[in-house]
C-alpha cells in the first residue's frame, strides 16, 4: 500500500477520488470518452437535482451565462446534442494525436473540451481535471503535482476571456500564453510548498532524533509526507505493526504538536498533522504582473 493511501481526506469532495480513479484507469485504458464518463460520474456522485446525470452525455441544449439566464441571454451556446457525437469522435481521436508538445496539446484537448461541454453539468471540472490525466498520460508528470485549477480559480474573468477569444477571434497564441504561463506559476507554487513541507519534515525529524523509542514515529513522520491524515488502524497495516505500537508512536507525535485528533469516524479516529495540512491549503501564490 502507498503511503499516500493511508487514509483518504475526510469531505475532500470527489475531486481526489475522480483523480485517484483516472490514475488507477490509465494503467489499462488510455484517456478516452469512457474514460471520461467514468470521471464524470466519480465527480457528480452524490450531486442533487436532474441537472447531475453522473456519467451521461448531455442529451438537452445547455448553454453558459449569470445565474439565471436564458439561451438568449448566453455567453456561449455550445454544439446541440445532436452534433456531440461526431464532435466528440473528433476530440477522442485528438486526444490520441502525439505530434503535439504535450503542453500544447492538454492546452489545445482542454479548450476543445470546453467548447463542446459534453455535459449538463460539471463540465469545467471534468476539464480540468483532464489536464492532469493527459500529461501524467503523456508522462511528463512524476505525480499529479500540477494543479491548475487553483491558476484559473484565481485568474477566472481572464480564464473566460481567452477561451471566449479562441471563439470569437481564433486567437489561439492568447490562450496557449495564458495556459503555459499558468503552468509556470503552478508549477513554481508546487515547488515552493514541496521545500517547505519537506524542512517542516525535517524540523520534526530533528525534534525526534535521539529520543528513545521514537523510531516508529519517525516512521509515520514519512508516512505524512504522502498524506498529512493518518488513521491508526491504516497506519497499522501500512507500517506491519501492532496497533497498540502504531497508537504509542501517534501519541508521542501528538506530545510535540505534529499531529492532533481531527474527528472520530465510524472505523476508527482520524488524525492530521496540521501544519502540513495548512501548508497544502493555502492559496496560491500568484506573483502580480505576470499575466
Amino acid at each position: 500500500m502507498a503511503a499516500g493511501k493511508l487514509y483518504s481526506i475526510p469531505g475532500s469532495g470527489q475531486y481526489v477520488a475522480a483523480l485517484e480513479h483516472g490514475i488507477e484507469r490509465l494503467k489499462t485504458l488510455p484517456l478516452s470518452l469512457r474514460l471520461v464518463r467514468e470521471l464524470h460520474e466519480k465527480l457528480m456522485a452524490g450531486v442533487r437535482g436532474g441537472q447531475a446525470t453522473p456519467g451521461e452525455f448531455r442529451g438537452a441544449q445547455n448553454w453558459i451565462g449569470p445565474p439565471g439566464a436564458t439561451l438568449n441571454q448566453a455567453s456561449y451556446v455550445p454544439p446541440p446534442a445532436e452534433a456531440l457525437a461526431d464532435q466528440l469522435a473528433n476530440w477522442e481521436r485528438f486526444l490520441h494525436n502525439r505530434t503535439q508538445p504535450p503542453l500544447i496539446h492538454a492546452a489545445l484537448a482542454h479548450y476543445q473540451f470546453e467548447a463542446i461541454h459534453p455535459f449538463l453539468d460539471g463540465n469545467g471540472r471534468v476539464g480540468r481535471l483532464l489536464i492532469t490525466l493527459l500529461l501524467d498520460e503523456r508522462e511528463i508528470l512524476p505525480a499529479p503535482l500540477l494543479y491548475l485549477s487553483a491558476f484559473f480559480e484565481a485568474t477566472r474573468t481572464d480564464y473566460h476571456a481567452h477561451l471566449r477569444n479562441v471563439t470569437e477571434l481564433a486567437d489561439w497564441e492568447g490562450w496557449l500564453q495564458y495556459f503555459l504561463n499558468g503552468v509556470a506559476r503552478q508549477s513554481e507554487d508546487a515547488l515552493n510548498r514541496a521545500e517547505r513541507l519537506n524542512e517542516l519534515l525535517e524540523q520534526w525529524r530533528i525534534k525526534l532524533a535521539g529520543i528513545p523509542n521514537t523510531q516508529v514515529a519517525l516512521r509515520l513522520i514519512a508516512c505524512l509526507g504522502a498524506n498529512p491524515f493518518v488513521t491508526p488502524r491504516g497506519a497499522e497495516g501500512h507500517l506491519g505493526l501492532a496497533y497498540n505500537t502504531v497508537m504509542r508512536a501517534i501519541r508521542q507525535l501528538q506530545e510535540r504538536k505534529i499531529l492532533s485528533l481531527v474527528s472520530e469516524v465510524k472505523r476508527g479516529r482520524v488524525f492530521c498533522a496540521r501544519p502540513l495540512l495548512d501548508i497544502l491549503e493555502e492559496p496560491a501564490r500568484l506573483t502580480p504582473g505576470r499575466l
